[in-house]
Formats: structure tokens, C-alpha cells, sequence
């Protein structure tokens, strides 16, 4: 078979070039995986699903295992291929992100253990604005691997402010919760509250950081 001279002048990925984008491929599943623990803990939360914490922990345990893995593969290409400039940074990024990625998932499986406390109280009327806190959280993380897919540097920016959405809400929240006055009953389902919109602002921010650190992928610069 003869080949086209389009065929004949591409340019065989090396070994390292198929390591790095092999290594891409794994964030990218652990981080499909976060995804689907957050959302689980959404409806754990919001909706009572009572089969999502052992969905979570069932994912949490790849999680894990995807992070063990991705820590090592990225410690072995900076050993053995000495990569320098965005290869180096993109290798040394993806340490910092698989750890962003891995305390999502935990507060993930937090968020579906506090639903379980909370199942046995009424609703509060803050529950509405806490579901919209998260949704918008989770829009963080959607919009993050997005652009760790695409190595969107402008994605960086839009998080932030996403982040600052969340922030503003958490503010909100806590304020309500703190100041509520004339409670009846006891105060364990405020308390438990007060913790859920301090989780999802934490997965906020881990959002936020791995947006950044797609940024530095891409310029060199850290935001």
C-alpha cells in the first residue's frame, strides 16, 4: 500500500508525548468520577436518595485509586523524561489537581453522611438557596474540566467569578443560619447546615484552583 505524502509527513507522537496525553486521559476520568460523586451527594442531599452514599463510596474508592495511580505516573515522567516548560508544568499541575480533584470527592461522601443526619428533621426553608449554592458549585467543576480538556486558559477567569457567586451565597447563608431567632426544637439541623454550605464552599474553591491551574498550564503564569 502506498501512502499519501499527508500520510508520510505527519509526525509519530513519541513516547512521551503518548505518555502525557495517556496521563491527560486519566485526570480527566478521575475527574468524570468527582463529577458523578457530587451530583450523588446533591441528591442525597436534596432530593433523598438513600442509595448514594454507598454509590459514593463505591466511587470513592476508584477516586482514590486514580490518585494513587496519577501521583505516581506523574513522579515517574518527571524522574525518568526530565520534561521542561508547559510539559513540565502541565505534569507538575496535574499533581496539584488530582489533589483538588481527590478533596471534592471527600467532601462529597461528607455531604452524603450529612444528609443522613439531617433526613430525620423537616426541610429547612434555606434548603432552595443551599440546592442553588451547589448546583452552582458543580457548574464550577463542570466548567473547570472543560477546560482542563481543552487547555482553556481564558477558563481560569470564568471560574472565579463563578466563585464568587458561590462565596456570596455561602455569606448569605451563614448569616441567616447564625442570626435565626426563636428556634424551635434543637439546633442540630442549623449546625448541620452551617456545615453542608462550608463544604460546598471548599469544593468551590478546589474548583476554582484547578481552573488556575489550567491558566498556568497554558501561560506559565500563576493567577
Amino acid at each position: 500500500m502506498v501512502l499519501s505524502s499527508s500520510t508520510t509527513n505527519l509526525v509519530p507522537a513519541t513516547h512521551f508525548e503518548r505518555s502525557l496525553q495517556r496521563l491527560n486521559q486519566e485526570v480527566l476520568r478521575m475527574g468524570t468520577l468527582v463529577e458523578s460523586s457530587f451530583r450523588l451527594a446533591h441528591q442525597a442531599l436534596f432530593a433523598t436518595n438513600l442509595s448514594a452514599l454507598s454509590e459514593i463510596e463505591a466511587l470513592e474508592t476508584q477516586i482514590d485509586r486514580y490518585y494513587r495511580q496519577i501521583e505516581l505516573d506523574c513522579a515517574k515522567l518527571i524522574a525518568l523524561q526530565r520534561p521542561v516548560a508547559q510539559d513540565l508544568r502541565q505534569i507538575s499541575a496535574f499533581m496539584q489537581l488530582v489533589r483538588d480533584l481527590e478533596r471534592i470527592g471527600d467532601y462529597a461522601q461528607d455531604l452524603a453522611e450529612l444528609s443522613l443526619k439531617l433526613m430525620p428533621y423537616p426541610p429547612h426553608p434555606l434548603l432552595p438557596e443551599v440546592a442553588e449554592m451547589s448546583n452552582q458549585a458543580q457548574g464550577m467543576l463542570a466548567t473547570s474540566l472543560v477546560a482542563l480538556a481543552e487547555l482553556d486558559a481564558a477558563a481560569g477567569g470564568h471560574v472565579k467569578v463563578m466563585d464568587d457567586v458561590v462565596d456570596l451565597a455561602h455569606d448569605t447563608l451563614y448569616e441567616q443560619l447564625a442570626k435565626a431567632r426563636d428556634i424551635k426544637g434543637v439546633v442540630e439541623p442549623i449546625l448541620l447546615l452551617g456545615l453542608v454550605i462550608r463544604h460546598i464552599e471548599r469544593m468551590a474553591d478546589h474548583a476554582t484552583n484547578i481552573g488556575q491551574r489550567v491558566s498556568y498550564i497554558v501561560t506559565g503564569q500563576r493567577g
